[in-house]
C-alpha cells in the first residue's frame, strides 16, 4: 500500500511517500480502506518528539490518528461491522507505527463506530479525536448540564467548534473566544463570541455577570490563567491544553479511544446537531503541506488528507 512515513523525529520535511507492507486484520481489529484522516497537533507533536517519554514510536512510523473509510476484512472475533461498511475512528494505541496516513489501517474494534451518513468521508475523518476531546470534556470532566452556561477558549478551531455544538446540543449557553473575523462564524454554530485580548474577562463578565458554570479551555496560558476568575459558585474549569489548570483546581484531560462516546457524536451528526468544517483538503502525498498549515494554527476546523 501507499503511506506517508517518517523514520526519525523531526518535522514535516521529514515526512516520506511510498510503499509498505498491507497491515493485518488482528482477532479483534477491523482492516479500514482509508478515504480520508485529519491532522491533529498531536501528529505532529509527537513526530517532533515531544512526547517520546510517553509514547513508544516504532520506526517507520505511519502518523495520523483519526480515519473515514470503508471496512475491508474484519477480525475473527468480530461482530460489530462486515466489510462495506463505512466506519470513523480515533485510531489510537499504546506506540505510534501503524497510523491512518495510508491506504489502509488494522483499527481496534474499541476505536471505531459508524460512519455518520449524513457527513462526506472528508468531513468524517475530522470527527473522531476533535469531537471526543470536546465530547469527553463538556459530559465528563465538566458534567455540563441543559441550563449551564459554557466558556470555551479558541472556539472556531478544530476541537472548539464542535465543543460549541455540542454543549447547545446538551442544552448549555455558550460564550466561545475567538478572533473577530470569526464571530458570525461562532453565531451561526450558536455561540455568543468574546474576542481576546486586554478586557476578556471584562467581556466576559458583560454576558455572564454571576460567572460561568464551565470552562474548556483549548489554548492554556493567560487564557487559563484567567478562567478561575469567571466562574460562579461551584463552577468547573479543564484543559486539553495547559497541565497547570490542575493547580488552579481544575481537570486536564487526555482524550481517549471510546466507541461508545464515537457514537454518540454519529448520532449527534445525523441529527443535524452536529457539522464538522473542513478548512482544506490535501491528498496523501501532500502530508506533509497538510501538517504545515495545521502548524500555522490559523484554520477554521480541520484540515484533511484524502487517499483515492
Amino acid at each position: 500500500m501507499k503511506a506517508i512515513t517518517y523514520r526519525t523525529y523531526g518535522g514535516p520535511d521529514v515526512l516520506e511517500y511510498g510503499d509498505r507492507p498491507d497491515p493485518k486484520a488482528g482477532p479483534d481489529s477491523v482492516l479500514v480502506k482509508v478515504r480520508a484522516a485529519s491532522v491533529n497537533p498531536v501528529d505532529w507533536k509527537i513526530q517532533a518528539g515531544y512526547m517520546d517519554s510517553m509514547v513508544d514510536a516504532i520506526f517507520p512510523v505511519v502518523p495520523g490518528w483519526d480515519v473515514a473509510g470503508v471496512v475491508e476484512q474484519v477480525g475473527v472475533s468480530i461482530t460489530e461491522f462486515a466489510p462495506g461498511d463505512e466506519v470513523i475512528g480515533y485510531v489510537r494505541e499504546d506506540m505510534v507505527a501503524r497510523g491512518t496516513f495510508a491506504e489502509y489501517v488494522a483499527a481496534p474494534i474499541r476505536t471505531l463506530a459508524r460512519k455518520p451518513a449524513n457527513l462526506s468521508f472528508e468531513e468524517a475523518a475530522g470527527l473522531p479525536l476533535a469531537g471526543l476531546t470536546a465530547y469527553q470534556t463538556l459530559t465528563k470532566a465538566l458534567g455540563i448540564r441543559s441550563g449551564e452556561t459554557v466558556l470555551v477558549h479558541a472556539a472556531a478551531g478544530g476541537v472548539g467548534s464542535l465543543a460549541v455544538q455540542i454543549a447547545r446540543a446538551l442544552g448549555a449557553r455558550v460564550i466561545g473566544t475567538a478572533s473577530e473575523r470569526n464571530h458570525d462564524y461562532l453565531r451561526s454554530l450558536g455561540a455568543e463570541p468574546v474576542r481576546y485580548g486586554d478586557g476578556l474577562a471584562e467581556w466576559v463578565k458583560e454576558l455572564a455577570p454571576e460567572g460561568v458554570d464551565g470552562v474548556l479551555d483549548l489554548i492554556g496560558g493567560e487564557a487559563l490563567a484567567m478562567s478561575p476568575a469567571l466562574l460562579a459558585e461551584g463552577g468547573r474549569l479543564a484543559s486539553v491544553a495547559d497541565g497547570s489548570v490542575i493547580g488552579l483546581g481544575g481537570r486536564y484531560v487526555f482524550v481517549r479511544p471510546d466507541a461508545q462516546d464515537l457514537a454518540a457524536l454519529t448520532a449527534l451528526a445525523e441529527s443535524g446537531r452536529l457539522r464538522v468544517e473542513v478548512a482544506a483538503t490535501f491528498p496523501l502525498e501532500r502530508a506533509a503541506d497538510a501538517q504545515r498549515l495545521n502548524m500555522d494554527g490559523h484554520t477554521r476546523g480541520k484540515v484533511v488528507v484524502t487517499v483515492p
